[in-house]
């Protein structure tokens, strides 16, 4: 199957594709301020996807645009379902980065049949008290527009402490703002549904061998509740690297990853 290398799925769900590799790996992105297809600075986020890029075609999937008021996490986990059935056939590995994580967890249990195998990269049950509130004040700026704001809120909270954090934050959020969102409301909707985000008690019904794999200074979870996440799921494994924030990364996530989805 050939594909632009950019583009969307069956459903209008938004793609990168990474990759030339013979087995499918959907990675279910994080939240982003516009459902679209990555670029630039934003593609940073997901660049230790590539180390699959001889075993796997990656396709770097978005929520679809224009979703309706209302949306759950359900409800996105249900258009990714539809898009893998229609697109490619029968289970492919699904990699969900953060919120993607939270949609991806539905999707193992509302669609078994469509998830071979399932990575929760820096993802859990739910989400913390600080991240929860951070996430509602992130959208509730970019409700009213004020993109760089949102984006500055959002990268201090991401950011390790450094004396130069706030600098950085500032420099990020004035270019990521030079291109703004037409419309909040894809922003806005999946913060709504990820508020109500708490899969605890349905870990269980996830039937595919899991990877739960992160730093233990993720601001947006605690070690807790990737123990948690980790512990209610039948077939899961925890790792879960020390002094690392979010998304984990580097040569030891790369390793695990592709070691976890080898053929």
């Amino acid at each position: 199957m050939k594909r632009a290398r950019i583009g969307a799925l069956f459903g209008g769900l938004p793609y990168n594709r990474l990759g030339r590799g013979p087995r499918i790996a959907v990675a279910l992105l994080g939240l982003t301020f516009e459902n679209r297809p990555l670029a630039g600075m934003e593609l940073g986020m997901v660049r230790d996807y590539a180390t699959l890029a001889a075993t796997h075609t990656i396709y770097l999937v978005n929520r679809r645009p224009g979703l309706p008021v209302g949306a759950s996490l359900a409800d996105m986990a249900a258009d990714c379902a539809a898009m893998i059935r229609e697109e490619f056939g029968g289970p492919v590995d699904v990699i969900g980065q953060s919120t993607g994580g939270s949609i991806a967890q539905h999707l193992a249990a509302d669609h078994p049949a469509v998830v071979r195998r399932l990575v929760l990269h820096s993802s859990a049950h739910t989400l913390s008290e600080p991240a929860r509130a951070l996430q509602l004040q992130v959208a509730g700026l970019a409700e009213q527009r004020l993109w760089r704001q949102a984006w500055q809120v959002l990268l201090r909270y991401m950011m390790p402490p450094r004396w130069y954090a706030a600098a950085l934050a500032g420099l990020g959020a004035n270019l990521l703002a030079l291109s703004p969102p037409r419309d909040p409301s894809d922003l806005v909707i999946t913060v709504a549904a990820e508020d109500q985000h708490a899969f605890q008690s349905r870990l269980g019904e996830i039937e595919a061998p899991t990877l739960v794999v992160a730093g233990a200074n993720d601001p947006f979870y605690t070690p807790a509740l990737f123990r948690e996440t980790a512990a209610g799921i039948p077939q899961a494994k925890l790792v879960l690297y020390e002094h690392m924030g979010h998304p984990a990364t580097g040569r030891q996530f790369r390793h695990e990853l592709a070691a976890f989805l080898a053929p």
